[in-house]
């Protein structure tokens, strides 16, 4: 990347950041955004369309980091206690069904891959990404319940579907001979450790940080940086360990929300600013590597999987899992559809990258086409059917819940909210 490249994709960032509240209005969120001004580079040949995986490494490591602990951190006991059953129908029955909906498509349609390869598809397109439907999680119109349905979940099952990934990734390195890989019972063993390390940090750091703070010890200017870093190193010390980093990520983050105590939260702001900044980076770099592959070599095949994965592999485990919670049929479908692929699942793409070389090829051409659709179809339907559906449970009148709270929505302002769209 050379400087004129560096300029425009600084530029981007200033300017996103002078005018997002004001484009986001416009239902035009950072995505999409950022993966056109990617396509651009790459259409203007500033940037390099296939770099060297390792060079992605760090920046893909970081954000999955950062992103996962942050997710976790937000999501408090307490916002789990008053629906934790509709949470766990989405979480407990629903993620697992849409991975194996998810593995038996992609055996059907793809026989030239192993079981592993389509393992690691399924679960690297299981998690969501609410910031991708903007005006569904901040449209007021939208009753609070639903709302935090759709962000609780986005806000955890990157978390609970790393595991799954990461397995099937050392059984595809064991499958495809991959050097130095680990098989399938040593990442088991690491995914173990790997929990252990990060509760372990994280629930030392928050019950730390908030004895300091009752003492007057802690500096408010710091804190952020503080918290900052105790991410950094609940990843760090699972690799000391030679343990899994990102399972310790997201467990350090969740023991931290439990531990800091109320305050714990805003001091997870520079996290969120720090993952949201890489994350922006992120949606460049897709927009510049995949994007112009998929335009140059378009696979019928791909497409039929990313239609049916963002379609019928997630509605119908969601439709499964939300029997007997007495959720009417226009929100089970509404909660169903408003699933986009996002960050996580480019994520993981780019670490099977990294981990399996060539042989990830095919997994990222699927991951990638899926979260490119995903990006148009969610962005062009969640104003619309956000005002559809909130106007519709209006006149079905109100609807026993307790207030808005602060849920997690990765890439969004906090305390800003639409109201209904027009």
């Amino acid at each position: 990347m050379d400087a004129s490249a560096v300029a425009v994709v600084a530029a981007s960032i200033f300017v996103w950041g002078a005018v997002a509240a004001r484009i986001q209005r416009a239902d035009v969120t950072a995505p999409i955004v950022f993966t056109a001004v990617g396509a651009l580079l790459a259409a203007l040949d500033l940037v390099d369309r296939q770099p060297a995986p390792e060079s992605l490494k760090p920046l893909v490591e970081i954000t999955l980091v950062w992103v996962l602990f942050s997710d976790a951190a937000r999501v408090r006991p307490h916002d789990l206690r008053v629906e934790a059953g509709d949470f766990a129908r989405l979480l407990g029955l629903g993620l697992p069904l849409t991975i194996l909906a998810g593995w038996g498509l992609a055996a059907w349609l793809f026989p030239d891959l192993d079981l592993w390869l389509t393992l690691l598809i399924a679960a690297a397109l299981a998690p969501t990404d609410a910031a991708l439907g903007l005006p569904v999680v901040t449209n007021r119109v939208v009753p609070a319940r639903v709302r935090r349905l759709i962000t609780v979940e986005s806000g955890l099952n990157d978390g609970l579907a790393t595991p799954v990934v990461m397995l099937a990734i050392a059984g595809a390195g064991t499958a495809e001979g991959v050097a130095n890989a680990p098989g399938p019972v040593d990442a088991l063993l690491e995914l173990f450790v790997g929990v252990l390390v990060g509760i372990a940090v994280g629930a030392g750091g928050g019950a730390l940080l908030r004895w300091t703070r009752r003492r007057g010890w802690a500096a408010d200017d710091f804190v952020g940086v503080s918290v900052l870093g105790l991410a950094l190193l609940s990843y760090t010390a699972a690799l000391v360990l030679q343990c899994n980093g990102f399972v310790a990520a997201f467990c350090g983050g969740s023991a931290f929300g439990a531990a800091a105590g109320r305050r714990g939260r805003s001091e997870l702001e520079l996290v969120e600013q720090a993952s949201g900044l890489v994350s922006l980076l992120v949606w460049l770099a897709f927009g510049a590597i995949a994007v112009p592959v998929m335009f140059d070599q378009p696979d019928a095949t791909l497409v039929l999987y990313a239609v049916l994965s963002l379609t019928a592999v997630r509605m119908v485990p969601v439709a499964l899992a939300a029997i007997g919670s007495g959720l009417d049929r226009r929100t089970v479908l509404f909660v169903a559809w408003f699933g986009p692929r996002g960050l996580a699942s480019l994520v993981f793409a780019l670490l099977a990258l990294d981990e399996l070389g060539p042989a990830a090829d095919p997994v990222v051409a699927v991951i990638s086409v899926t979260v490119l659709l995903s990006v148009v179809a969610h962005g062009a339907t969640s104003a619309p059917l956000a005002s559809a559906y909130g106007r519709g449970a209006a006149l079905r009148g109100p609807s026993p819940e307790r207030p808005d709270t602060d849920v997690p929505v990765r890439g969004l302002p906090r305390g800003r909210v639409h109201h209904e769209v027009r």
